[in-house]
């Protein structure tokens, strides 16, 4: 009977020690879960956080291109700009649409040289330059290695050229020929937006200005720091120089645009494209990227969002040290409050 009893209680101590076991697993498979989803929810809360400054970058830029002191006005040249808050900071780039190709308006010279610069084969340059040219002229008549309807039938596709204007750069992807990578490589410097045949030399970004026919990298350098030392000083943008435009070779194909929509000084009324990132004290980072333009309505928002894009990839950070070579003005939040 004895051992009965010992058996039986050795029994029980064993269960109770696979209750104990299986209630410390559940204890810590739930501490793990609850943590996992407190990281998530922190997680979260910080990416809101950050969402909120960038898109704060993005007001103050509104504020600062309405700026009717001119030294004081923000340059949407490509430089950049960063606010400094109490435990975050934001960078804000501004890239007028007048200082890139447009797609609409650009002569074959300007779209060939710029597709030069491509990474694909020549061959496929040159064809993409007259399958964009067919897409937007009015006609159906197919340029020497171009594409018209004829030709996307034969590639099995079930539309045709709009012979119409781009309406939007995305719409590019659907030229015969374009493929994503050269999409992705186009997509930052063209535009449907400009209006104009001739990119603005002293708006156009360093990137813009290297993939111009004719034009030389010491006097983009050159010029880019120039650029950089008048902002920091409050002084009009220099003009780009006199021998680019003329070595090209393409003519109104890369000339200056006209004063009115030339930003030294004069209030920015075309397209513009602005780029803010933030950073909290955390190191989590959101960036937005929005295409506005002054609004002509009486009574409305001083902008209009034409295009808005959220946790956007671009090629790089603005807080890189590539990028800081563009920084041309810090300030401190107190500075915007009152």
């Amino acid at each position: 009977m004895i051992r009965s009893l010992i058996k039986s209680g050795g029994f029980a101590l064993v269960l109770v020690l696979w209750v104990l076991s299986l209630l410390t697993i559940m204890a810590g498979s739930f501490a793990l879960s609850m943590r996992r989803e407190a990281a998530i929810v922190a997680g979260s809360s910080s990416n809101a956080q950050a969402e909120a400054v960038a898109e704060s970058g993005l007001a103050v830029a509104e504020l600062m291109l309405m700026s009717p002191d001119q030294l004081q006005r923000w340059r949407a040249d490509g430089s950049i700009y960063q606010i400094d808050y109490t435990e975050s900071k934001v960078r804000v780039q501004l890239l007028s649409e007048t200082g890139k190709v447009d797609i609409n308006s650009a002569n074959q010279t300007l779209l060939q040289g710029l597709m030069l610069h491509a990474p694909v084969e020549e061959e496929l340059q040159t064809k993409l330059v007259n399958a964009i040219l067919d897409w937007r002229d009015a006609d159906d008549l197919v340029r020497l290695e171009g594409a018209e309807k004829e030709e996307y039938k034969d590639a099995g596709l079930s539309y045709r050229p709009r012979n119409k204007p781009f309406q939007s750069i995305e719409e590019l992807q659907l030229v015969l020929g374009m493929n994503e990578q050269v999409f992705n490589w186009l997509e930052s410097l063209v535009t449907v937006y400009s209006g104009q045949p001739a990119v603005d030399l002293t708006l156009a970004s360093k990137e813009v200005l290297q993939v111009l026919p004719g034009m030389d990298a010491e006097l983009i350098d050159g010029y880019i720091a120039a650029r950089r030392e008048s902002a920091i000083n409050g002084l009009p943008a220099p003009a780009f120089g006199v021998n680019a435009a003329s070595q090209s070779g393409a003519g109104a194909g890369i000339g200056n645009a006209p004063a009115a929509v030339v930003n030294n000084g004069i209030e920015q009324k075309g397209a513009i494209t602005v780029v803010t990132e933030a950073r909290l004290g955390d190191g989590t980072t959101a960036m937005i990227k929005v295409l506005i333009k002054r609004s002509d309505t009486v009574g409305s928002s001083p902008f209009q969002a034409l295009k808005w894009q959220r946790s956007v990839v671009v090629d790089a950070s603005l807080f890189t040290d590539e990028k800081n070579q563009l920084l041309v003005r810090q300030y401190a939040e107190p500075e915007f409050n009152n």
